[in-house]
């Protein structure tokens, strides 16, 4: 007989390329045959004993011929497509004879050839062994895809196999004594396979090609799933043993994008969460797994919106039906949707070149799974947009992003329980390992994205724990080390501010997680406003950009365009607490102007009333929006979402008073700048110092009397007395800051430029002589500062930016500090506070407060020489010299602060009264000429 030979030899993998011709050739006689009657003769079919057997002389079934093939062979060939590689040519062969026997197949055939196994456990082992070998047939296609027909039919005989061997696990391993998870495991595997594998999926077929698979093999998909979601109901009470096995395979098939398969499966979730409920009163571990799973489906390209409503409508109507989970289950599918509507909205940026808004979505991600305490998913997104941060070079931002991880660790040798993410050392078993290393990347990056300040809150924290608590001084000593270089860069390295602008996304045509919202940016070092534009709009390059500064309407807002809206913000700088009241260093407060902001200011000027075509200042209104975002930037991304927004709106004589007060910072930021670096170019100084003391130039506030000074001002508006006494306070105190940087001016001008300094000295003279006879003397009285040479600069006064509120000028005075001895001190002393006194700051500096924040008075440096020489010698030649010049205390003691006030612009010296005229411009006040002689011999 020729099939027990067949078999032999294919047992044996002898003369295979002959076994399986012949094979071949005996399956397709009886399809030919089977096809043209069920029932033929020996006329019409004759075989030689060689072949089928003595006994099949006489008119034979095809039937019978067909169950002796699959008692025989199906096994082996099965066995020998299992044994043999991949790349053998022989196993698509065996493969295609397996086809053809199970597609000659009926139910008859299975049902006599499963019940000729001779026990329970040999049926067990060949299903099993099936079931693994369809699914790895399936996952692993042997024949090329674009093999439509061949591909085709063997899914449809596997389909046919599969709902045969599925009704025998039905009858015989479901009941308690007979169930067998592992088999019952591996259908529904090899069930989920067959219905997600690549070649079923029609959407993704031309519109002929699918048509043609539906006309002639239908869609598959709907045939399985139907048979799955039947199989799930058939557990019983088996099901909670699928649970959480199953809830990743049973999302994968909800997931394919056919309609009615959706909504056949989807309730198999609810019944997942009702099983699980009913034995623990939780579907904890549903929730947990389903969660997990979601985010790996959706990243690798299943879901879209259809599914989010089907999950969400379906489930809560399967909720709303059963009291004792509506809520837990309306709780549930709020997570899953929100979850969903974010990975959408990832999936959609991630692929795209500028990361910009992958990083958006990959933040919107964490913040979700920090929000529903699932911190390992947490942490994987955390090392995502890490990994995207460096990769754009915002080492900043990178930092930021491992410190969240960081503050998650404890100082404490417990064994990390999160996932090891990153390239971090397997070798970093305890917490406190992990946190070390995270802190030494952290420094690494605020090193590079210059935030030394950042850097060194991390060298402390180190050097707490190298001291303290692991007593390694080693690590001690290389931390300071550290820290002291981030201390040095602080002061010696050229830090740029960065701008900030405010971009509105507005129209139906942006995703979800940008449209109609407002963000505030952090641009790049030297990154001018059109580059930052240009690198906004590149994702979008259908999208219109608005002209206008202005909230656009709801024709803007609910079209289905794209609108780009983009305007430069400035910073609003918090108070620090530990900087008031200080004399700090520029370097060191110019850093907290621009970082750790979370409010963010832009003005827009516009005329109110009359229009006065002299004075531009009298009608000059000023729209002022306040943006505050969602965390202070800089943070973990470079842009946040603005939370709230207000607008207030300042009077002409309120802009007068802030701009004269950015024009005394300018001033007072300048003088700092030259005592700290004697280098720098005078050319910057030189043009401020022209603008406002020569008319020609700007104007000087001429404008400002004009029209604010007025009685027909004040009668006008009564309210504003307390302003104007503040503008007229802040016009006086600009006087001696003038003459400081007059007085470095002349200092450091060259020849050819001396007229010029010269014309200045003349202007301001008689701009000294108006303001001081007009608005009272000012006199900047300044202590040296006894902790350090460095130049130092001073923060400014208190209360000045409340510029609605009228108040009276007050005079706060100090008590003079009691005189000391003159101490004998050694040559080299004197030599070291000659030098001490030869860097130390001469003047002051300034620092600006947040508006809307109470500010104390300040400290008063020392100062040697107040005017320039010439401007002294001059004022002292042209004296009369009747008035009695003030004893000096020959012991060396400090200048008394007796009548040091406080003006209501926050100026801390001495004020005098403008109801006597002073002296004419060309003499020195007596104050000014005693304290000139008092220091002089200080």
């Amino acid at each position: 007989m020729a099939v027990p030979i067949l078999q032999e030899l294919i047992e044996k993998g002898e003369e295979e390329d002959a076994c399986i011709e012949l094979l071949s050739n005996i399956l397709e006689v009886l399809y030919k045959a089977q096809k043209v009657n069920p029932v033929f003769s020996a006329a019409s079919f004759s075989l030689s004993s060689n072949h089928l057997g003595n006994d099949l002389t006489k008119p034979v079934r095809v039937k019978k011929h067909i169950q002796l093939i699959l008692e025989r062979l199906l096994h082996t060939v099965n066995r020998r497509v299992i044994i043999l590689d991949r790349e053998n040519t022989l196993r698509s062969h065996y493969v295609a004879c397996m086809a053809a026997i199970l597609s000659q197949m009926d139910k008859d055939h299975y049902s006599s050839y499963i019940k000729a196994f001779p026990s329970r456990p040999e049926l067990m082992d060949f299903l099993m062994e099936t079931f693994i070998l369809f699914k790895d047939l399936i996952g692993k296609m042997v024949y090329p895809s674009d093999w439509m027909v061949m591909n085709m039919v063997q899914n449809r005989e596997f389909l046919r196999a599969i709902n045969q061997f599925a009704a025998t696990l039905t009858e015989m391993f479901l009941s308690n004594s007979s169930f067998e998870l592992q088999l019952w495991n591996n259908y529904f595997h090899l069930a989920v396979a067959f219905l997600t594998q690549d070649s079923l999926q029609l959407e993704n077929f031309s519109q002929a090609k699918r048509n043609s698979i539906l006309a002639k093999y239908g869609d598959m998909r709907a045939t399985i799933g139907a048979a799955i979601r039947d199989m799930w109901y058939n557990l019983g009470h088996h099901k909670i043993e699928f649970i959480p096995g199953m809830v990743g395979p049973i999302l994968e098939m909800t997931l394919v994008p056919e309609l009615e398969l959706r909504k056949s499966t989807i309730p198999i979730f609810f019944d997942m969460m009702l099983c699980e409920y009913q034995l623990t009163e939780s579907f904890s571990r549903f929730e947990d797994e389903i969660l997990h799973k979601l985010d790996s489906e959706v990243e690798g390209g299943r879901g879209d919106e259809q599914y989010k409503q089907l999950f969400e409508s379906i489930l809560l109507s399967c909720c709303q039906r059963h009291p004792e989970l509506a809520k837990p289950g309306e709780n549930f599918v709020a997570v899953v949707t929100g979850l969903l509507e974010r990975l959408l909205d990832y999936r959609a940026v991630m692929n795209d070149e500028n990361k910009t808004y992958s990083m958006s979505c990959t933040v919107n991600l964490l913040n979700f799974y920090k929000e529903i305490d699932r911190q390992a998913m947490y942490i994987r997104y955390l090392y995502k947009l890490k990994d995207l941060h460096v990769s754009y070079e915002n080492y900043t931002e990178g930092a930021y992003t491992l410190l969240l991880h960081a503050r998650l660790l404890k100082w404490s040798d417990e064994a990390n329980t999160a996932p090891m993410q990153g390239l971090h050392s397997p070798s970093l078993h305890t917490q406190r390992q992990l946190k070390e290393a995270l802190y030494n990347q952290i420094i690494d990056y605020f090193d590079q994205g210059k935030m030394w300040e950042e850097a060194i809150h991390i060298c402390k924290e180190l050097a707490e724990q190298y001291e303290s608590e692991v007593f390694d001084y080693e690590m001690l000593s290389d931390i300071l080390q550290r820290e002291a270089k981030f201390y040095e860069k602080i002061l010696k390295v050229l830090r740029p501010s960065p701008d900030y602008f405010a971009v509105g996304y507005y129209g139906q045509g942006f995703p979800t997680f940008l449209r109609n919202k407002v963000f505030i940016y952090r641009g790049k070092e030297y990154e001018r406003r059109e580059d930052f534009e240009m690198r906004l709009l590149s994702p979008f390059p259908n999208a219109e950009q608005l002209k206008s500064t202005s909230p656009p309407g709801q024709d803007i807002t609910g079209s289905p365009g794209q609108y780009i809206q983009c305007f430069t913000v400035q910073p609003v700088e918090e108070a620090k607490v530990r900087f008031k009241d200080r004399s700090i260093p520029e370097q060191i407060t110019n850093f907290y102007k621009a970082n750790h902001v979370q409010k963010f200011s832009y003005s827009r000027p516009f005329k109110k009333g009359p229009k006065d075509p002299d004075n531009e200042f009298a009608t000059m209104w000023i729209e002022r929006t306040t943006f505050v975002t969602a965390y202070p930037l800089p943070g973990i991304l470079r842009w946040f979402v603005v939370t709230s927004t207000t607008t207030t709106i300042i009077s002409p004589l309120e802009n007068a008073i802030e701009t004269m007060m950015k024009t005394n910072e300018k001033i007072m930021s300048e003088i700092n700048r030259h005592q700290n670096d004697p280098s720098l170019p005078i050319n910057p100084l030189s043009m401020l110092l022209n603008g406002i003391v020569d008319p020609a130039v700007m104007g000087g506030f001429a404008k400002y009397e004009t029209a604010f000074f007025q009685e027909s001002y004040l009668q006008e508006h009564p309210e504003d007395e307390g302003n104007i006494e503040k503008l007229k306070d802040l016009i006086a105190w600009q006087t001696p800051l003038l003459a400081e940087g007059i007085r470095i001016h002349g200092r450091k001008v060259t020849e050819d430029l001396r007229p010029f300094h010269e014309r200045m000295e003349q202007c301001f003279m008689q701009l000294q002589a108006k303001v001081e006879s007009q608005y009272g003397v000012r006199e900047m009285i300044c202590f040296e500062d006894r902790r350090s040479g460095r130049p130092r600069s001073v923060a400014w006064g208190p209360d000045w930016d409340r510029l609605s509120h009228a108040g009276d000028r007050q005079v706060l005075t100090e008590a003079p500090p009691t005189p000391k001895p003159a101490s004998h001190t050694s040559e080299s002393e004197d030599r070291r506070n000659e030098r001490k006194e030869n860097r130390s700051s001469t003047f002051f500096g300034y620092r600006r407060q947040d508006l809307r924040q109470s500010i104390s008075e300040l400290p008063e440096p020392k100062e040697k020489r107040r005017l320039s020489r010439s401007m002294i010698e001059s004022s002292l030649g042209s004296s009369e010299g009747k008035q009695p010049l003030p004893s000096r205390d020959t012991t060396g003691a400090q200048p008394s602060t007796a009548g040091l006030s406080l003006s209501p612009t926050g100026f801390g010296g001495r004020v005098k009264s403008a109801s006597k005229a002073p002296p004419l411009p060309r003499k020195i006040s007596p104050t000014v000429y005693e304290t000139f002689l008092e220091q002089s011999d200080a």
